[in-house]
Protein backbone atom coordinates (compact mmCIF):
# COMPACT_ATOMS: atom_id res chain seq x y z
CA UNK A 1 0.00 0.00 0.00
CA UNK A 2 3.03 2.59 0.76
CA UNK A 3 4.01 1.84 -2.53
CA UNK A 4 0.65 3.24 -3.62
CA UNK A 5 0.74 6.32 -1.35
CA UNK A 6 -2.41 4.98 -0.34
CA UNK A 7 -3.31 5.04 3.58
CA UNK A 8 -6.02 3.88 5.67
CA UNK A 9 -9.11 5.77 4.87
CA UNK A 10 -8.61 6.62 1.64
CA UNK A 11 -11.79 6.06 -0.04
CA UNK A 12 -13.80 5.64 -3.43
CA UNK A 13 -16.94 4.35 -5.30
CA UNK A 14 -17.27 1.29 -7.02
CA UNK A 15 -19.61 -0.62 -9.11
CA UNK A 16 -19.93 -3.79 -6.63
CA UNK A 17 -20.43 -6.53 -9.74
CA UNK A 18 -19.06 -5.03 -13.13
CA UNK A 19 -22.01 -7.72 -14.89
CA UNK A 20 -24.84 -5.44 -13.15
CA UNK A 21 -23.50 -2.05 -13.73
CA UNK A 22 -26.29 0.87 -12.96
CA UNK A 23 -29.27 -1.51 -12.32
CA UNK A 24 -31.57 -0.56 -9.32
CA UNK A 25 -30.87 -3.53 -7.06
CA UNK A 26 -28.28 -6.45 -7.55
CA UNK A 27 -28.20 -10.14 -6.63
CA UNK A 28 -24.56 -11.03 -5.36
CA UNK A 29 -23.52 -14.75 -4.51
CA UNK A 30 -20.98 -16.06 -1.82
CA UNK A 31 -17.52 -16.06 -4.28
CA UNK A 32 -15.52 -13.90 -6.17
CA UNK A 33 -16.43 -10.58 -6.91
CA UNK A 34 -14.86 -8.62 -9.79
CA UNK A 35 -16.02 -4.25 -9.13
CA UNK A 36 -14.85 -1.55 -10.82
CA UNK A 37 -13.85 1.74 -10.11
CA UNK A 38 -16.40 4.45 -10.52
CA UNK A 39 -13.84 7.71 -9.05
CA UNK A 40 -10.31 7.81 -8.50
CA UNK A 41 -8.71 5.94 -5.75
CA UNK A 42 -5.58 8.50 -6.26
CA UNK A 43 -3.42 6.86 -8.11
CA UNK A 44 -5.85 3.97 -9.17
CA UNK A 45 -8.15 5.90 -12.21
CA UNK A 46 -11.68 5.01 -12.77
CA UNK A 47 -12.37 1.99 -14.86
CA UNK A 48 -9.38 -0.11 -12.70
CA UNK A 49 -11.11 -3.36 -11.71
CA UNK A 50 -10.95 -4.77 -7.94
CA UNK A 51 -11.22 -8.39 -7.68
CA UNK A 52 -12.20 -10.04 -4.15
CA UNK A 53 -14.39 -11.86 -2.09
CA UNK A 54 -18.46 -11.75 -0.95
CA UNK A 55 -20.04 -13.40 1.80
CA UNK A 56 -23.45 -13.15 2.59
CA UNK A 57 -23.85 -15.11 5.67
CA UNK A 58 -25.04 -12.05 8.18
CA UNK A 59 -27.45 -9.24 7.52
CA UNK A 60 -24.70 -7.64 5.91
CA UNK A 61 -22.98 -8.60 2.84
CA UNK A 62 -19.19 -8.06 3.40
CA UNK A 63 -16.57 -7.72 0.54
CA UNK A 64 -12.76 -7.53 0.51
CA UNK A 65 -10.75 -6.75 -1.83
CA UNK A 66 -7.23 -7.80 -2.59
CA UNK A 67 -6.02 -7.55 -6.06
CA UNK A 68 -6.80 -3.97 -8.42
CA UNK A 69 -6.06 -3.67 -11.96
CA UNK A 70 -5.59 -0.76 -13.52
CA UNK A 71 -7.10 -0.01 -17.27
CA UNK A 72 -2.98 0.21 -18.39
CA UNK A 73 -1.06 -2.15 -15.80
CA UNK A 74 -0.08 -4.93 -14.23
CA UNK A 75 -2.20 -6.20 -11.25
CA UNK A 76 -1.93 -5.01 -7.76
CA UNK A 77 -2.06 -6.23 -4.22
CA UNK A 78 -4.53 -4.36 -2.32
CA UNK A 79 -6.33 -4.57 1.68
CA UNK A 80 -9.50 -3.08 0.65
CA UNK A 81 -13.30 -3.23 1.84
CA UNK A 82 -16.88 -1.83 0.79
CA UNK A 83 -18.41 -0.35 3.97
CA UNK A 84 -21.31 -0.06 5.15
CA UNK A 85 -23.21 3.33 4.62
CA UNK A 86 -26.98 4.46 4.34
CA UNK A 87 -27.77 0.69 4.57
CA UNK A 88 -26.20 -0.01 1.14
CA UNK A 89 -24.40 -3.54 1.90
CA UNK A 90 -27.66 -4.18 4.39
CA UNK A 91 -29.29 -7.46 2.62
CA UNK A 92 -32.82 -6.75 0.99
CA UNK A 93 -35.86 -9.10 2.28
CA UNK A 94 -35.62 -12.10 -0.15
CA UNK A 95 -32.47 -12.72 -0.17
CA UNK A 96 -31.58 -16.58 0.49
CA UNK A 97 -28.38 -18.34 1.56
CA UNK A 98 -25.86 -17.58 0.38
CA UNK A 99 -27.29 -14.90 -1.93
CA UNK A 100 -28.21 -11.64 -1.38
CA UNK A 101 -30.20 -9.04 -3.08
CA UNK A 102 -28.75 -5.45 -2.51
CA UNK A 103 -30.34 -2.12 -3.06
CA UNK A 104 -27.85 -0.22 -4.77
CA UNK A 105 -25.33 -1.50 -7.56
CA UNK A 106 -22.23 0.97 -5.75
CA UNK A 107 -20.52 1.08 -2.52
CA UNK A 108 -18.24 2.65 -1.05
CA UNK A 109 -14.47 1.35 -1.24
CA UNK A 110 -11.88 1.95 1.65
CA UNK A 111 -8.51 1.08 2.12
CA UNK A 112 -7.52 -0.45 5.51
CA UNK A 113 -4.15 -2.06 7.33
CA UNK A 114 -5.90 -5.69 7.19
CA UNK A 115 -8.61 -7.59 7.41
CA UNK A 116 -10.62 -8.39 10.87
Amino acid sequence: MRYLRLRPGDASFAVVDANQNSQDSISVNDGPVESILSDELDPLPPGTRLYGQIWTGGPNVVIRYYEARPPDGDPIPICAVARLGRGQLKKMPGSSPGNAILEFYQTGVYIVDGFR
